[in-house]
């Protein structure tokens, strides 16, 4: 029994030894490791103080370098704004001189100037005291003319105005007479010249048989053989194209070439362009020709609308009915004195409106009656009447109003009514008037020129006559040595009379007649 105590006192005793060394070992290993961590604690914190104080001194150079860096920066900056200042001081003490010199300048020139109007002031009162002298003289010597011419005559001054009165009465009533002469003639000419508008007029309604230049199409051909198949077999494919198209085909020993006849220019361009459209397929037979004539009817009637739309889009008119834009468009191949009617209505209709500006009146009627005013040549003659009163017609069924088709019906030279007629015939006179819408208008006003500056030198004691003012008035100017102002006043109705006999013109010339005289003296 106490064997066993024994053992197991001494196992416990074994225990807590055990306990207790193992406890002193752990102790041991803590107070170990300690160390180890409070060493590396130690290092890191060493390590870190050397890093702070590095990027310390990094910081303090970086300072430094930036510090420098803005000091010279802002040291260059202040440099340069006093350059500037320096450079606007100058450009101002320049601008300063050059406006006292230019002062001195403009002082210097009213100086001038103020010294050269006392000086001309002056001039003029001695030469106001000249004339005044000279006025008295003249008196006196025109006093004693009259009464020498008194005793050389035995007449009195009351007898001599008295033939001078039945003189110039015999030459009144020659004037006169001549006068009326000039109103005759005139009115002839003017009859002569209206007879030949109306004939002109109807003639180019009219389709008659003769081919002019105005009535025939030259069509080229690839090569003669094409001839032969546009006259086909017994000639069955001309026939066949004319019947189509309504115009007459003329194949003659021309190389490679067709006429094609016909006044009215819309059938000459549907033949034409027939002509081509065959040409390039080159099959020609009278169903092929029926076929592409209608093509190209349709096409040419497309192209006649897209230009009856762009003429009224081009003159500001709006809301016209489709019949009266296909005949704008028709006038494109009309022509009248030389001169497209397509583009002459557009100029008339841009005329009226800035006519009716300048008045006041209504632009927008105006415009539209100045581009309706020749759509009645676009109306072929088979309508009976002159071709303002159908185109007023016309115009009136297609939903115009009255007072356009007033204007389209006077436009030519009728009874104006309303203020738009007036405007449009007033446009259309402008634009049938210019140089260059008739032929030889240009030639025959160079002539005219010409004419009348030869009637003003074919006078003695003339040095040069030039015409101005388009030929409504002539100067004259004449050698002061040899012409007097009496002899002027005779001169300029010589040639008034000698003009009136020999030109033929409309209106009234003036006769201008320049004489000078210059008194030249040096004073040194």
């Amino acid at each position: 029994m106490e064997g066993q105590v024994a053992i197991a006192v001494g196992a416990i005793l074994g225990v807590v030894v055990c306990g207790v060394a193992v406890f002193v070992y752990n102790k041991l290993l803590d107070d170990k490791k300690k160390k180890a961590v409070d060493k590396e604690v130690e290092r890191i914190l060493n390590k870190a103080k050397s890093r702070a104080s590095k990027i310390e001194r990094d910081s303090k150079n970086k300072a430094k370098d930036f510090e420098s860096r803005a000091r010279k920066n802002a040291e260059n900056e202040i440099r340069k704004d006093k350059q500037k200042m320096n450079q606007l001081q100058n450009q101002y003490r320049d601008k300063e001189s050059k406006l006292e010199r230019e002062y001195r300048k403009k002082e210097e020139n009213f100086s001038s100037k103020l010294k050269e109007l006392e000086e001309r002031d002056e001039a003029l009162s001695i030469t106001e005291k000249r004339i005044r002298d000279s006025e008295q003289e003249v008196k006196e010597q025109n006093r004693m003319l009259k009464e020498k011419l008194s005793s050389i005559a035995n007449m009195s001054e009351e007898q001599a105005k008295s033939e001078l009165k039945l003189a110039l009465e015999d030459k009144a009533l020659q004037e006169a007479n001549e006068a009326l002469s000039k109103i005759e003639e005139e009115a002839k000419k003017e009859a002569n010249k209206k007879a030949l508008q109306i004939l002109s007029v109807a003639l180019s309604r009219y389709a008659s048989e003769v081919a002019t230049e105005r009535t025939v199409s030259i069509v080229a051909l690839t090569s003669d053989e094409m001839k032969g198949k546009i006259i086909g077999r017994e000639g069955r494919n001309i026939r066949a194209l004319e019947a189509a198209c309504g115009v007459d085909l003329i194949v003659d020993e021309t190389p490679e070439s067709v006429v094609i006849s016909s006044f009215d220019s819309v059938r000459r361009e549907v033949a034409r362009q027939t002509l081509e459209r065959l040409m390039e397929d080159g099959r020609v037979h009278p169903a092929r020709i029926e076929e592409v004539v209608d093509k190209v009817k349709s096409d040419l009637m497309n192209t006649v609308r897209e230009d009856g739309e762009k003429a009224c889009f081009d003159s500001g008119v709006h809301n016209m009915n489709a019949n009266l834009m296909n005949k704008l468009g028709e006038l494109k191949y009309r022509t009248l004195d030389s001169h497209n009617l397509y583009g002459h209505s557009l100029e008339v209709a841009a005329m009226a409106g800035m006519i009716a500006d300048e008045v006041g009146a209504n632009t927008k009627l105006a415009k539209r009656a100045g581009l309706l005013h020749a759509i009645g040549l676009a109306i072929e003659h088979t309508v009976e009447g002159s071709y303002a009163e159908v185109g007023a017609d016309f115009a009136k069924r297609n939903g115009e109003k009255e007072v356009v088709a007033q204007a389209i019906r006077c436009h030519a030279g009728g009874e104006a009514v309303t203020t738009i007629d007036h405007i449009v015939q007033v446009a259309y006179n402008l634009v049938s008037s210019r140089p260059g819408v008739r032929r030889g208008m240009l030639q025959n006003f160079i002539k005219r020129l010409e004419d009348l500056e030869s009637i003003g030198n074919s006078f003695d004691g003339v040095n040069r006559t030039v015409a101005i003012q388009s030929g409504k008035e002539i100067r004259v100017l004449v050698d002061s040595g040899k012409i007097t102002d009496d002899q002027s006043s005779m001169l300029s109705r010589d040639i008034a009379r000698k003009i009136e006999r020999e030109l033929n013109y409309p209106g009234q010339i003036k006769v201008s007649v320049v004489r000078e005289t210059r008194m030249v003296e040096h004073a040194r």
